[in-house]
């Protein structure tokens, strides 16, 4: 039985993504397991393995094709035998109306129609309009919250995505105000001036024009939503940092060393931050939430996203339980993930979901800064550089390392009095460092 071979999803908020690579051509015999692609998402490159033995019938999307849509048939693996001619390729099926794949395997074997699809009359296919198959509108998920917030009716909207498929681009596009549903607000949020209109005001030959790749579209995307979603509530303090400096030089020179002579680990003041976040969780744990439209959720463990910068862009990996790991664990987590986030090996376990994320600016030289909630996580800890001040004790006036961090909450759940007390928890494990350790 010929099997259609789908765009895998390789994380939860992934839409699409670039076939950078075949690694199989056309007529090739392949077994379950073979590596038959490259995927890039603006995190990560991951491999499309093949779940049938068969012959690579087709290839439908050629390698370096950007914004491959999720769930679009990229490829044909026949039985052996087998004629392509004989066998619909889902040309029209829209990607939403395709069962979703697992990251590690890029088949589906049943060829869904949007007949009998078990999606029909739910999510992407719940809307009736003259447009679409059998009078549906189809949508991704992003553009249907898009038209919802700008209070734009997708029947009236020309999809561009394959087989009419309505895109983010399209509701952006789309006129203000046009046909809005019912119960749907009446304002719309304003868009960004276009390309155009801001190339028009810059002198001939006096910008180079520099396309924006996956990872860049992304970020942008994330974080205007972000801002556009979540209300935004800022806390500040600063920290003395001289118990903590000493502690970290102690428990440094006491690290085991290897065969080489090397320390075994060197805990960094990022990873008693991780350390110290996680625990105040715990310590606060009405502030270990994320929002949901319908109900609260409550976290059970600490799981700190860490802001690792990597060519082009960031991404945050997360230690999972920091509050029941060690410092030198934490430590060596941490390497581990910035090195393989450099190049792009993360896997979207390892850098989804989470509690609360930290963004450590300090080494820049940064005194203090705002960092933007990254949902659905509730928190973000912004860091700056520890140095030197003035600072009055009693009636004398005594110099002092510290340093300035800022607590981003949503405040749809985490209010200013309990982001204040999950920030005093913060400051309070790292003053007095040696709470997290007993």
């Amino acid at each position: 039985m010929a099997v259609n071979i789908l765009m895998p999803a390789l994380s939860p908020t992934m839409e699409k993504g670039k076939l950078a690579k075949w690694l199989k051509k056309e007529g090739d015999k392949v077994k379950s397991g073979d590596v038959l692609a490259e995927i890039e998402t603006d995190k990560a490159t991951m491999e499309i393995e093949s779940i049938d033995d068969g012959i690579l019938g087709k290839i439908l999307v050629a390698e370096g094709t950007d914004d491959v849509l999720v769930n679009a048939p990229i490829a044909v693996i026949l039985a052996e035998g087998e004629k392509l001619g004989a066998m619909p390729i889902a040309a029209a099926v829209p990607p939403s109306a395709v069962p979703a794949t697992s990251p590690a395997r890029g088949a589906e074997k049943k060829v869904m129609t949007p007949s009998s699809s078990p999606l029909a009359g739910e999510g992407e296919l719940a809307n009736h309009s003259a447009g679409g198959v059998g009078g549906r509108v189809f949508a991704s998920p992003l553009a249907r919250r898009m038209a919802k917030q700008k209070g734009v009716e997708l029947s009236s909207v020309h999809g561009s995505g394959p087989h009419g498929r309505i895109v983010l681009k399209d509701v952006e596009s789309a006129k203000l105000g046009a046909a809005p549903a019912a119960g749907t607000a009446t304002h719309a949020m304003a868009l960004p001036p276009s390309d155009a209109t801001i190339l028009k005001n810059l002198s001939e030959g006096s910008y180079d024009l520099v396309p924006h790749d996956q990872m860049r579209k992304v970020i942008a995307r994330r974080l205007t939503e972000a801002k556009q979603t979540i209300p935004h509530f800022y806390v500040t303090v600063d920290i003395a940092l001289d118990n903590l400096l000493a502690l970290r030089e102690r428990l440094n020179l006491q690290a085991p060393k290897d065969k080489d002579g090397k320390p075994a680990w060197k805990v960094s003041v990022n990873d008693f931050i991780i350390k110290a976040m996680a625990m105040a969780l715990i310590k606060v744990p009405d502030a270990n939430v994320s929002w949901t439209e319908s109900a609260m959720v409550h976290h059970k463990h600490a799981d700190i996203g860490v802001a690792v910068s990597i060519p082009g862009g960031l991404i945050t990996p997360i230690v999972r339980s920091a509050e029941i790991k060690g410092l030198a664990q934490i430590s060596q987590e941490m390497k581990d993930y910035a090195a393989r986030a450099r190049t792009r090996k993360l896997k979207p376990e390892e850098y989804t979901g989470g509690s609360a994320s930290v963004s450590n600016l300090g080494m820049m030289g940064v005194k203090n800064f705002s960092a933007i909630v990254n949902p659905p996580q509730a928190t973000i800890l912004a860091v700056g550089a520890g140095e030197r001040r003035p600072v009055v004790r009693g009636n004398d006036i005594v110099i002092e390392q510290q340093m300035s961090v800022t607590l981003s909450t949503d405040h749809r759940c985490v209010d200013g009095a309990l982001g204040a007390e999950f920030l005093g928890a913060i400051k309070m494990y790292l003053e007095e460092p040696g709470l997290m350790l007993v």
